[in-house]
């Protein structure tokens, strides 16, 4: 074949499908992943009936918006100790106890629906411990993958990982609003239980994964560590921004049950809640090109623009299947702008700050759908809606749009340049060439091979 000659169509396909390199480099992605898949599967199925089960005893948007109300605090107070503790702490430990506390939390809806009269308050109640318990849980997840995953193959990591959040997102809400319409809303809540014990069991097979010799003990302190790093790194700081901005102002899923009401088509539910998850997973199968791109900030601020466009025109729309792929289209954009944020923050934050950084990052990707919750439920109580959800995707436009005019050194971003991302690149080379790995040192002499990922984990 010639230097000009045309790329054959199959190399052109392979190009285009997800990177597996991380799939078949580490064992523990791989338990991570499969772990993902099931747990978020049946977590999905708790996404929607919670919200349908608290409109079927209020009857109010209002109240139904109020559970990101609930879930707010926790996630601001947790999430930013949950990165402390992530990186003073064995990852592995956390990752398998939040686990196990998620379980319990499901008992306790399932209980609670077989009720004669189901309560409120535990609804509100759950949703707040167990978005404590995301908080404590996420940091560690996430610091935990550019620990056992090659650096250059971060980028495919992402891809994957979003990639079994959409296979949940999907297959999750379809069949929940089958579930909750025919079995009820304890039938969902059971198989949400099933699928945390699922994920237990291959929690406990991950190597230990201590924390670094050098990383500083939970406290204020160290929080504020971790903040003052993030201040100072503007274009990680407009990651945040933007994100959060979108899902705060164009974030739809609590007035979804209403939407569905108002355009006569209740069938439609679960086909609603995984429009979003749908277009994700369109754009994480057809995710190979992602690794060929190198401005990854004016991505991120492209994909929030185009996000709050989607989500207006599905607002307005009157027929359903539009409004259905407008979702769907949206779920691609904010994927997009997902795999791109998570690059940067996998590619330039050091091994001992990762846990609390993680943790700011669960609060950009956390409380913006927690108060976007609470914002589309007010105003859909006060204007309609439809108003709820077409205002909210234009003020999203508006307030990107001004943020990436101040935001230069997000807009700039290059990873090949990028004097953080090259001193971690050549961090990792150190490593790969018989340097000390992170997390080895001094907290080897009490794990033995298993801080290396080697034998029996500690509580295996």
């Amino acid at each position: 074949m010639t230097p000009d000659s045309p790329t054959p169509a199959p190399s052109r396909l392979r190009a285009l499908l997800p990177d597996l390199a991380p799939w078949h480099a580490s064992a523990d992605f791989r338990r991570l992943w499969i772990a993902g898949v099931i747990t978020n599967f049946g977590s999905f199925l708790t996404f929607v009936a919670l919200p349908v089960q608290m409109k079927d005893l209020t009857g109010s948007a209002a109240a139904v918006g109020a559970i990101g109300a609930a879930e707010l605090i926790p996630l601001i107070v947790f999430g930013l100790y949950g990165g402390a503790l992530a990186d003073a702490m064995d990852k592995r430990k956390l990752i398998l106890w939040t686990e196990v506390g998620q379980a319990l939390l499901c008992a306790v809806l399932l209980g609670n629906a077989l009720l004669p009269t189901p309560m409120i308050w535990p609804l509100y109640l759950v949703a707040a411990l167990s978005a404590a318990l995301v908080a404590v849980q996420r940091p560690a997840l996430d610091s935990l993958t550019p620990r056992i995953v090659a650096h250059e193959h971060l980028p495919a990591a992402a891809a994957l990982n979003s990639l079994r959040w959409q296979v949940g997102g999907v297959a999750g809400p379809a069949l929940a609003g089958v579930v909750v319409a025919w079995a009820g809303v304890g039938w969902a809540y059971a198989a949400d239980l099933v699928s945390f014990l699922a994920s237990v069991c291959l929690a406990v097979g991950l190597a230990a994964s201590p924390a670094a010799h050098e990383a500083a003990k939970p406290s204020l302190r160290s929080i504020a560590e971790g903040a003052r790093y993030a201040w100072s790194r503007k274009e990680l700081l407009g990651t945040y921004v933007v994100d959060i901005a979108a899902m705060l102002f164009a974030f739809p899923l609590a007035v979804l049950p209403f939407l569905a009401d108002d355009l006569d088509a209740e069938w439609s539910l679960g086909l609603m809640y995984a429009a979003l998850p749908a277009g994700s997973l369109l754009v994480s199968l057809t995710s190979g090109w992602s690794s060929r791109i190198h401005r990854h900030g004016l991505m991120v601020v492209l994909a929030a623009g185009c996000w709050g466009a989607t989500v207006a025109i599905a607002g307005v729309m009157d027929n359903v299947w539009l409004v259905l792929l407008f979702l769907t289209l949206g779920g691609c954009c904010d994927m997009v702008s997902g795999i791109f944020r998570s690059a940067m923050w996998n590619q330039t934050i050091p091994d001992e700050l990762r846990g609390r950084l993680a943790g700011i990052e669960l609060l950009s990707y956390s409380v913006g759908p927690q108060l976007g919750q609470v914002r589309a439920g007010g105003v859909a109580a006060l204007a309609g809606v439809r108003a709820s959800v077409w205002s909210g995707g234009l003020a999203c436009v508006g307030a990107v749009g001004l943020l990436a005019l101040c935001l230069p050194k997000l807009m700039t971003y290059d990873v090949r340049t990028n004097a953080h991302a090259r001193k971690l690149r050549e961090s990792r080379a150190s490593v790969a060439g018989g340097g000390p790995r992170p997390g080895e040192g001094e907290a080897d002499a009490t794990n033995g091979t298993a801080a290396l990922g080697e034998g029996t984990p500690a509580g295996g």
